[in-house]
């Protein structure tokens, strides 16, 4: 008697993109959604970060801060890109990489929120000091929907069992 052994593959990229072959990097990932709010993020966060830093302060501890949160939250998003598009979450089973998104998105977004609204209030007109808070408003927008998707991929999709 024999027993034919169909094997079906079950996992679903949850942004449309194909999957790709098993290596070291995903080769799929880039052209994700996901990839492409991660690199927005870090070009708006980029720029805020250069207008505040070449531009002349009226008041130094508030752009110093926003200084800081706009350079360490692009390079946790940078870092979260390597992640992905390496495959580390594959090997690093011990953390929960989804949450550990969101939770980077939740902290992201409320901090850089705080320093926009401050770097807009002090920014008493000088052009540098404006274009530098805007493009954090933006970068904080990009991070609201990167929770979104991120909440979505950690608790809806693991509670229905469905994947998105």
């Amino acid at each position: 008697m024999s027993h034919n052994v169909t094997v079906i593959r079950t996992t679903a990229s949850s942004n449309n993109v194909p999957q790709s072959s098993p290596g070291l990097i995903d080769r799929g990932y880039p052209r994700s959604s996901s990839a492409t709010l991660k690199l927005c993020q870090a070009l708006c966060l980029l720029i805020a970060f250069l207008c505040v830093r070449f531009t002349d302060w009226p008041e130094y501890s508030a752009y110093r801060y926003f200084e800081v949160i706009t350079i360490c939250f692009m390079i946790l998003i940078i870092i979260l890109y390597v992640v992905n598009i390496f495959r580390i979450y594959r090997m690093l089973t011990c953390v929960s990489w989804p949450l550990a998104e969101l939770l980077h998105y939740a902290i992201c977004t409320f901090l850089l929120f705080v320093g926009s609204i401050v770097a807009a209030v002090k920014s008493h007109g000088i052009g540098g000091l404006v274009v530098g808070s805007i493009f954090g408003f933006m970068a904080t927008l990009l991070c609201v929907v990167g929770m979104v998707l991120s909440y979505k991929v950690s608790f809806v999709a693991q509670s229905s069992g469905v994947p998105l």
